[in-house]
């Protein structure tokens, strides 16, 4: 851990100068310069006055937030494949479920079509990437192609189908695959 450069971020967060940071703590501009800079390391006491001067203390201080994944990759999509269907669903956002909204990318081959869905709370976004699809919405069918979206609530039952075959970015909020 790198503890100066954490001290300063801390620092400026707070909107201290090291001068005022300094007078708080009872020490010297150029010593919180050196903490900062890593040239000198503070005694438990030192650290924990400064800390307090920040508002947080050393628990808090040395406990480490694990990095979270923003941008995920193929490696990271997670496949279903139905053969009955002739679809194929690729969770694109790991553990998505847990989220407010769920993303998909699904494929229909040709002839394909994901299972019918019963009616229930939410929204249902879709942009098509490739091919053409219809969307059935209770007794409604709607036509999509290429660079086409869709949008609609879910409170019929609703699936999709593809003559021809497609690929498409599927927003299902609250999740619901």
């Amino acid at each position: 851990m790198d503890i100066g450069q954490k001290l300063k971020e801390l620092r400026i967060l707070k909107g201290l100068t090291q001068e005022e940071l300094a007078d708080r703590a009872e020490l010297s501009k150029g010593f919180i310069s050196q903490l900062e800079r890593d040239l000198t390391s503070p005694s438990i006491a030192t650290l924990t006055d400064i800390l307090q001067c920040l508002g947080t203390s050393l628990n808090e201080f040395f406990t480490a937030e694990p990095e979270e994944q923003v941008v995920f990759g193929t490696e990271d999509y997670f496949e279903k494949k139905d053969g009955e269907l002739g679809n194929c669903i690729q969770w694109i956002i790991p553990n998505a479920q847990k989220n407010i909204m769920e993303p998909i990318l699904l494929t229909l081959e040709k002839g394909g079509s994901t299972y019918p869905d019963t009616p229930h709370e939410g929204e249902e976004f879709g942009y098509v990437l490739q091919g053409s699809l219809v969307i059935h919405v209770g007794t409604k069918s709607y036509k999509a192609k290429k660079g086409e979206s869709f949008y609609f609530t879910p409170d019929k039952k609703h699936y999709l189908t593809s003559k021809a075959g497609a690929v498409l970015l599927w927003v299902s909020s609250p999740p619901s695959f």
